[in-house]
């Protein structure tokens, strides 16, 4: 089981890499919004299941966007591998 430091620090590059996407003018709009909403959850006071899964939710929603160029298609897929190694 992980500590609180670790998950942080998960959650923490996770963000991270969802600002990269947010700047890029590349991404879509639609997957833009869907980041957005995923980094305000991440960012409440809730717990960590309820912030991971109401991220991962968002994010997989847009994770296949037939418009999004490959390169961003992989960072989302990094994105959410990194919060699901957080809700185990």
């Amino acid at each position: 089981m992980k500590d609180k430091k670790e998950m942080d620090e998960m959650i923490g590059q996770a963000r991270q890499q969802i600002d990269t996407l947010l700047s890029d003018n590349t991404v879509p709009r639609n997957v833009k919004t869907a980041l957005d909403e995923a980094k305000k959850a991440l960012e409440g006071d809730d717990e960590y299941a309820v912030k991971v899964s109401t991220a991962t939710y968002k994010i997989d929603g847009v994770s296949n966007d037939i418009n999004m160029p490959p390169f961003a298609r992989t960072l989302v897929w990094n994105i959410l591998s990194l919060l699901e190694s957080v809700k185990e």
